[in-house]
């Protein structure tokens, strides 16, 4: 293969595509549309939060000197609700308003009493313990106004999201989605629904690949399954070059004498590595057609899917400066034997069970590469470094699916 790289490290292969970049574009997107995006700059508050001192109980609103000898019963002169006004209203000593959840607190009082731990008889409260200060939400406790909040870079889940428009935000600046070109390569693959003969399948690695694409915030196009042709394969990778930032092919990256992808990326491509110390994946290659970055992926399903997540959606977090979404990891033990390789990085399927000493793996289906129901079917991956030997009981680490 020459200067290629091939049948390199994982470490090696994400350094080499993080050296091919792409200039994102910045959009503004109402709040409504933004969940799943990622947020284009840094994003300060337009306001304190809370923008006033509010009580955080429903109760009443007193003085703490008024409340150190209970019971106590002081008159109550008022009611202030969330959305009400205070400043009409003075606590004294001996006096008390009731507040609501979230409203501001009147002058002249520094604690609030829950209102459960009260009883009132016409326009007297009674109350059954000293209040508390803590419940009064003080303004700019949480974030002051300026104050940046959200980075570039954030991947906006709902939570942050309503950080957004308790910020003040109605609409904010995210990286546009980039267009992804998906295409299935292989004379057998037939489109589910179809009538299937022998020797055929139902393509569904495309399919996997589209909801990976989304899940990571971007667009996927499922372009149309492509034969075992040169010329077909050629035509389809220049129209995607044309409207797309990034290209995913599926199978023909192996050895075989119709591993097209392969051979026209080596012919009229340029191709940055091929083959990576990965198990399942290890055929992968990556480099660019007509200028477009392109991942040729393995066409099993579950090499697909790994490739995916160890290397695709690294770089497309390194080149959106994403910081998510990304696998959640743990460690777990080991309940089942499973098998390392001597060169590579090895990722075998498992159930995790929640146990009073911590996670434990089993390994309980067919760990084919073919076997996609391996994938489907278990809520993570244990990562068995190349070259170790595992034991039950043992301690590994756990990429969660």
């Amino acid at each position: 293969m020459g200067e290629l790289p091939y049948f390199i490290e994982v470490a090696q292969a994400l350094e080499i595509c993080n050296k091919t970049t792409l200039q994102t574009v910045t959009e503004r997107v109402n709040l409504d549309d933004s969940h799943g995006r990622i947020l284009a700059v840094d994003l300060p508050s337009l306001v304190d939060d809370p923008p006033f001192d509010n009580s955080a109980m429903d109760g009443f609103a007193m003085r703490f000197e008024d409340t150190t000898d209970v019971p106590a019963t002081l008159e109550i002169i008022g009611t202030i609700q969330a959305a009400g006004k205070e400043d009409n209203i003075t606590v004294g000593k001996g006096q008390a308003v009731k507040i609501m959840t979230g409203a501001p607190i009147p002058n002249g009082a520094d604690s609030i009493l829950q209102v459960e731990l009260t009883s009132t008889e016409d326009n007297k409260v009674t109350l059954q313990q000293e209040s508390m200060k803590h419940f009064i939400r003080r303004k700019g406790e949480n974030l002051s106004k300026g104050e940046i909040a959200l980075s570039a870079g954030t991947y906006l889940t709902p939570s942050r999201v309503g950080l957004c428009s308790t910020m003040g935000h109605s609409s904010i600046p995210v990286i546009k989605k980039l267009k992804v070109a998906i295409i299935a390569t292989g004379d057998e693959l037939k489109q589910p629904g179809e009538e299937i003969e022998r020797g055929e399948i139902y393509e569904s690695n495309s399919f996997g690949l589209s909801g990976l694409i989304k899940w990571l915030g971007h667009e996927s196009t499922r372009l149309n399954c492509i034969g075992d042709t040169i010329d077909d394969l050629r035509q389809t990778l220049n129209q995607a070059s044309l409207d797309h930032d990034l290209i995913l092919t599926s199978g023909g990256v192996s050895m075989g004498e119709w591993d097209l992808v392969r051979k026209i990326m080596e012919e009229e491509g340029d191709i940055h590595f091929w083959r990576v110390k990965l198990r399942p994946g290890s055929p992968p290659l990556f480099g660019t057609w007509n200028n477009t970055p392109i991942f040729g992926l393995p066409g099993n399903p579950v090499s697909s899917h790994i490739v995916f997540r160890i290397l695709v959606a690294p770089w497309i977090r390194h080149i959106t400066q994403a910081n998510g979404p990304i696998e959640n990891r743990a460690f777990a033990k080991l309940a089942t034997k499973v098998k390392p390789t001597k060169d590579c990085l090895t990722l075998r399927r498992v159930s995790i069970e929640v146990t009073d000493d911590g996670l434990v793996a089993h390994q309980k289906i067919h760990q084919g590469s073919g076997n996609i129901a391996s994938m489907a079917l278990s809520e993570g991956m244990v990562i068995l470094q190349p070259g170790c030997e595992y034991s039950i009981g043992d301690t590994v680490e756990v990429m969660f699916l």
